[in-house]
Protein backbone atom coordinates (compact mmCIF):
# COMPACT_ATOMS: atom_id res chain seq x y z
CA UNK A 1 0.00 0.00 0.00
CA UNK A 2 1.18 3.36 -1.21
CA UNK A 3 -1.04 5.51 1.41
CA UNK A 4 0.73 9.16 -0.17
CA UNK A 5 -0.99 8.58 -3.91
CA UNK A 6 -4.36 7.45 -1.82
CA UNK A 7 -4.70 10.41 -0.17
CA UNK A 8 -3.52 13.33 -2.78
CA UNK A 9 -6.26 11.08 -4.89
CA UNK A 10 -8.89 11.28 -2.31
CA UNK A 11 -8.04 14.74 -1.82
CA UNK A 12 -8.06 15.71 -5.14
CA UNK A 13 -11.62 14.43 -5.43
CA UNK A 14 -12.78 16.29 -2.40
CA UNK A 15 -11.96 19.25 -3.70
CA UNK A 16 -13.55 18.50 -7.32
CA UNK A 17 -16.77 17.77 -5.43
CA UNK A 18 -17.15 20.48 -3.50
CA UNK A 19 -16.82 22.93 -5.93
CA UNK A 20 -19.12 20.96 -8.56
CA UNK A 21 -21.28 21.04 -5.76
CA UNK A 22 -21.06 24.75 -4.88
CA UNK A 23 -21.61 25.23 -8.85
CA UNK A 24 -24.54 22.74 -8.84
CA UNK A 25 -26.15 24.89 -6.22
CA UNK A 26 -25.49 28.17 -7.56
CA UNK A 27 -26.92 26.72 -11.19
CA UNK A 28 -29.89 25.60 -8.98
CA UNK A 29 -30.69 28.73 -7.36
CA UNK A 30 -31.30 30.71 -11.02
CA UNK A 31 -33.62 27.75 -11.41
CA UNK A 32 -35.76 28.69 -8.42
CA UNK A 33 -37.72 32.48 -7.95
CA UNK A 34 -39.74 33.94 -5.85
CA UNK A 35 -42.63 34.76 -8.37
CA UNK A 36 -45.73 33.00 -9.45
CA UNK A 37 -44.72 30.90 -12.77
CA UNK A 38 -41.16 32.02 -13.04
CA UNK A 39 -39.46 28.82 -11.37
CA UNK A 40 -39.15 25.34 -12.60
CA UNK A 41 -41.25 22.36 -11.53
CA UNK A 42 -40.14 20.48 -8.68
CA UNK A 43 -40.24 17.56 -10.65
CA UNK A 44 -37.35 19.59 -13.22
CA UNK A 45 -35.64 20.40 -10.05
CA UNK A 46 -35.53 16.67 -8.68
CA UNK A 47 -34.06 15.36 -11.95
CA UNK A 48 -31.49 18.37 -12.67
CA UNK A 49 -30.07 17.70 -9.62
CA UNK A 50 -29.90 14.05 -9.46
CA UNK A 51 -28.32 14.05 -12.46
CA UNK A 52 -25.90 17.05 -11.44
CA UNK A 53 -25.09 14.59 -8.30
CA UNK A 54 -24.29 11.72 -10.52
CA UNK A 55 -21.90 13.66 -12.77
CA UNK A 56 -20.20 15.11 -9.18
CA UNK A 57 -19.85 11.73 -8.11
CA UNK A 58 -17.94 10.20 -11.57
CA UNK A 59 -16.06 13.64 -12.40
CA UNK A 60 -14.70 13.19 -9.25
CA UNK A 61 -14.19 9.54 -8.62
CA UNK A 62 -12.32 9.36 -11.95
CA UNK A 63 -10.02 12.51 -10.79
CA UNK A 64 -9.36 10.99 -7.98
CA UNK A 65 -8.63 7.89 -8.96
CA UNK A 66 -6.35 8.75 -11.90
CA UNK A 67 -4.36 11.06 -9.62
CA UNK A 68 -4.22 7.92 -7.04
CA UNK A 69 -2.44 5.71 -10.65
CA UNK A 70 0.04 8.76 -11.84
CA UNK A 71 1.46 9.23 -8.33
CA UNK A 72 2.36 6.15 -7.09
CA UNK A 73 6.16 4.92 -7.90
CA UNK A 74 6.89 1.65 -10.11
CA UNK A 75 6.59 -1.56 -8.57
CA UNK A 76 9.44 -3.44 -9.53
CA UNK A 77 9.49 -7.42 -10.27
CA UNK A 78 6.01 -7.88 -9.43
CA UNK A 79 3.59 -9.50 -11.86
CA UNK A 80 1.57 -7.78 -14.13
CA UNK A 81 -1.86 -8.53 -12.74
CA UNK A 82 -0.99 -7.70 -9.60
CA UNK A 83 -0.05 -4.52 -10.39
CA UNK A 84 -3.37 -4.35 -12.07
CA UNK A 85 -5.07 -5.01 -9.10
CA UNK A 86 -3.23 -3.01 -6.69
CA UNK A 87 -3.83 0.58 -8.93
CA UNK A 88 -7.37 -0.65 -8.88
CA UNK A 89 -7.19 -1.31 -4.66
CA UNK A 90 -5.81 2.05 -4.89
CA UNK A 91 -8.08 4.02 -6.49
CA UNK A 92 -10.91 2.26 -4.70
CA UNK A 93 -9.56 3.27 -1.18
CA UNK A 94 -9.24 7.09 -2.21
CA UNK A 95 -12.38 7.02 -3.82
CA UNK A 96 -13.89 5.14 -0.39
CA UNK A 97 -11.89 8.07 1.74
CA UNK A 98 -13.42 10.91 -0.42
CA UNK A 99 -17.02 9.58 -0.01
CA UNK A 100 -16.80 9.06 3.79
CA UNK A 101 -15.03 12.82 3.99
CA UNK A 102 -17.92 13.90 2.11
CA UNK A 103 -20.61 12.13 3.65
CA UNK A 104 -19.42 13.64 7.35
CA UNK A 105 -19.22 16.88 5.50
CA UNK A 106 -22.77 16.92 4.32
CA UNK A 107 -24.22 15.63 7.41
CA UNK A 108 -22.32 18.04 9.50
CA UNK A 109 -24.23 20.66 7.12
CA UNK A 110 -27.35 19.34 7.36
CA UNK A 111 -27.31 19.22 11.33
CA UNK A 112 -25.98 22.72 11.49
CA UNK A 113 -29.07 23.73 9.33
CA UNK A 114 -31.50 21.49 11.81
CA UNK A 115 -29.83 23.35 14.54
CA UNK A 116 -30.40 26.72 12.97
CA UNK A 117 -34.06 25.66 12.53
CA UNK A 118 -34.95 24.57 15.97
CA UNK A 119 -33.46 27.76 16.82
CA UNK A 120 -36.07 29.61 14.87
CA UNK A 121 -38.86 27.85 16.49
CA UNK A 122 -37.57 27.97 20.04
CA UNK A 123 -37.61 31.93 19.17
CA UNK A 124 -41.36 31.56 17.78
CA UNK A 125 -42.20 29.50 21.17
CA UNK A 126 -43.20 32.01 23.23
CA UNK A 127 -45.47 33.56 20.20
CA UNK A 128 -46.94 30.55 19.53
CA UNK A 129 -47.72 29.52 23.20
CA UNK A 130 -49.82 31.85 23.96
CA UNK A 131 -52.00 31.32 21.11
CA UNK A 132 -51.69 27.79 22.28
CA UNK A 133 -52.75 29.03 25.49
CA UNK A 134 -55.59 31.05 24.23
CA UNK A 135 -56.82 28.09 22.26
CA UNK A 136 -56.84 25.83 25.14
CA UNK A 137 -58.79 27.92 26.80
CA UNK A 138 -61.24 28.14 24.38
CA UNK A 139 -61.59 24.67 24.23
CA UNK A 140 -60.65 23.81 28.07
CA UNK A 141 -63.89 21.02 28.01
CA UNK A 142 -62.04 19.11 24.65
CA UNK A 143 -59.54 16.22 25.38
CA UNK A 144 -55.47 16.47 24.93
CA UNK A 145 -54.66 13.03 24.72
CA UNK A 146 -55.88 10.56 21.99
CA UNK A 147 -57.34 8.42 25.10
CA UNK A 148 -59.30 11.01 26.42
CA UNK A 149 -60.37 12.10 22.95
CA UNK A 150 -62.29 8.86 22.29
CA UNK A 151 -64.06 8.95 26.28
CA UNK A 152 -65.27 12.59 25.47
CA UNK A 153 -66.18 11.39 22.18
CA UNK A 154 -68.34 8.48 23.21
CA UNK A 155 -69.11 10.73 26.37
CA UNK A 156 -70.70 13.01 24.20
CA UNK A 157 -72.46 10.23 22.45
CA UNK A 158 -74.16 9.26 25.29
CA UNK A 159 -74.97 12.32 26.74
CA UNK A 160 -76.85 13.69 23.60
CA UNK A 161 -80.13 15.60 24.16
CA UNK A 162 -82.90 14.83 22.04
CA UNK A 163 -83.76 18.48 22.12
CA UNK A 164 -80.38 18.87 20.59
CA UNK A 165 -81.41 22.01 18.82
CA UNK A 166 -82.03 23.74 21.75
CA UNK A 167 -78.88 22.32 23.11
CA UNK A 168 -77.14 23.79 20.31
CA UNK A 169 -78.68 27.36 20.35
CA UNK A 170 -78.20 27.83 23.82
CA UNK A 171 -74.63 27.00 24.35
CA UNK A 172 -72.46 27.73 21.57
CA UNK A 173 -69.31 26.85 23.02
CA UNK A 174 -70.54 23.40 23.86
CA UNK A 175 -71.58 22.59 20.44
CA UNK A 176 -68.37 23.97 19.01
CA UNK A 177 -66.53 21.82 21.02
CA UNK A 178 -68.45 19.12 20.63
CA UNK A 179 -68.31 19.25 16.75
CA UNK A 180 -64.65 19.46 17.00
CA UNK A 181 -65.16 16.48 18.70
CA UNK A 182 -66.65 14.34 16.59
CA UNK A 183 -64.84 15.39 13.94
CA UNK A 184 -61.56 14.54 14.97
CA UNK A 185 -62.87 11.24 16.16
CA UNK A 186 -64.02 11.12 12.78
CA UNK A 187 -60.57 11.58 11.48
CA UNK A 188 -58.76 9.06 13.44
CA UNK A 189 -60.97 6.45 12.85
CA UNK A 190 -61.10 7.18 9.14
CA UNK A 191 -65.17 7.91 8.72
CA UNK A 192 -67.93 9.34 10.23
CA UNK A 193 -71.38 7.62 11.32
CA UNK A 194 -74.61 8.65 10.14
CA UNK A 195 -75.89 9.20 13.22
CA UNK A 196 -73.28 11.88 14.02
CA UNK A 197 -73.75 13.35 10.51
CA UNK A 198 -77.75 13.46 11.51
CA UNK A 199 -76.32 15.28 14.77
CA UNK A 200 -73.93 17.67 13.02
CA UNK A 201 -77.20 18.53 10.68
CA UNK A 202 -79.13 19.24 14.04
CA UNK A 203 -76.77 21.48 15.00
CA UNK A 204 -75.70 23.14 11.82
CA UNK A 205 -79.09 23.92 11.09
CA UNK A 206 -79.79 25.30 14.78
CA UNK A 207 -76.51 27.31 14.36
CA UNK A 208 -77.44 28.81 11.15
CA UNK A 209 -81.08 28.82 10.33
CA UNK A 210 -80.85 26.30 7.51
CA UNK A 211 -83.06 24.02 6.81
CA UNK A 212 -82.27 20.20 8.03
CA UNK A 213 -81.83 19.46 4.21
CA UNK A 214 -79.73 21.95 3.51
CA UNK A 215 -77.48 21.53 6.72
CA UNK A 216 -77.07 17.97 5.79
CA UNK A 217 -75.72 19.36 2.59
CA UNK A 218 -73.27 21.78 3.98
CA UNK A 219 -72.49 18.98 6.17
CA UNK A 220 -71.96 16.25 3.54
CA UNK A 221 -69.82 18.98 1.96
CA UNK A 222 -67.49 19.85 4.53
CA UNK A 223 -66.95 15.87 5.10
CA UNK A 224 -66.12 15.84 1.59
CA UNK A 225 -63.79 18.60 1.82
CA UNK A 226 -61.74 16.95 4.30
CA UNK A 227 -61.61 13.54 2.55
CA UNK A 228 -59.89 15.50 -0.36
CA UNK A 229 -57.47 17.26 1.96
CA UNK A 230 -56.70 13.30 3.14
CA UNK A 231 -56.58 12.28 0.11
CA UNK A 232 -54.04 14.67 -0.86
CA UNK A 233 -52.07 14.86 2.21
CA UNK A 234 -51.59 11.53 1.10
CA UNK A 235 -50.97 11.26 -2.15
CA UNK A 236 -48.05 14.24 -1.48
CA UNK A 237 -46.73 11.56 1.11
CA UNK A 238 -46.97 9.11 -1.26
CA UNK A 239 -44.67 10.93 -3.75
CA UNK A 240 -42.71 11.71 -1.33
CA UNK A 241 -41.66 8.34 -0.43
CA UNK A 242 -41.41 7.25 -3.90
CA UNK A 243 -39.04 10.34 -4.67
CA UNK A 244 -36.64 9.26 -1.84
CA UNK A 245 -36.95 5.91 -3.15
CA UNK A 246 -36.10 6.77 -6.01
CA UNK A 247 -33.15 9.09 -4.88
CA UNK A 248 -31.79 6.26 -2.80
CA UNK A 249 -31.68 3.66 -5.53
CA UNK A 250 -29.52 6.58 -7.75
CA UNK A 251 -27.44 7.77 -5.32
CA UNK A 252 -26.68 3.77 -4.24
CA UNK A 253 -25.92 2.85 -7.91
CA UNK A 254 -23.91 6.40 -8.62
CA UNK A 255 -21.87 5.29 -5.63
CA UNK A 256 -21.18 1.81 -7.18
CA UNK A 257 -20.42 2.81 -10.71
CA UNK A 258 -17.89 5.94 -8.90
CA UNK A 259 -16.05 3.43 -6.70
CA UNK A 260 -15.91 1.42 -10.53
CA UNK A 261 -14.71 4.64 -12.25
CA UNK A 262 -12.08 5.52 -9.61
CA UNK A 263 -10.99 1.73 -9.88
CA UNK A 264 -10.69 2.03 -13.47
CA UNK A 265 -8.46 5.40 -13.30
CA UNK A 266 -6.05 4.23 -11.19
CA UNK A 267 -5.58 1.16 -13.28
CA UNK A 268 -5.41 3.65 -16.25
CA UNK A 269 -2.95 5.90 -14.63
CA UNK A 270 -0.71 3.08 -13.37
CA UNK A 271 -0.36 1.96 -17.08
CA UNK A 272 -0.04 5.36 -18.67
CA UNK A 273 2.71 5.70 -15.68
CA UNK A 274 4.38 2.69 -15.98
CA UNK A 275 4.76 3.03 -20.08
CA UNK A 276 6.55 6.22 -20.01
CA UNK A 277 8.43 5.14 -17.13
CA UNK A 278 9.79 2.21 -19.60
CA UNK A 279 10.01 4.47 -22.54
CA UNK A 280 12.55 7.24 -20.45
CA UNK A 281 14.55 4.48 -19.48
CA UNK A 282 14.79 2.74 -23.06
CA UNK A 283 15.70 5.80 -24.73
CA UNK A 284 18.48 6.55 -22.21
CA UNK A 285 19.82 2.95 -23.12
Amino acid sequence: MTWGPIFGGAAAAIGVTLILLLLGSGLGLTMVSPWSGQSSSLGTLGITAAIWLVLVQWLSSALGGYVTGRLRTKWAAVHTDEVFFRDTAHGFISWALATIFVAGFLASSLTALAGAGAQAVGSAAPAVGSTAAAAGTAGASSANSPLDLSTAYFTDALLRPDQARAAATSNDAAATSEVSRILLNGAAEGQIPDDDKAYLATIVSARTGLSEADARTRVDTVLKRIEDAKVATQKAADEARKAASTTALLGSLSLLVGAFIAAAAAALGGSQRDAEEDLVVTSRL
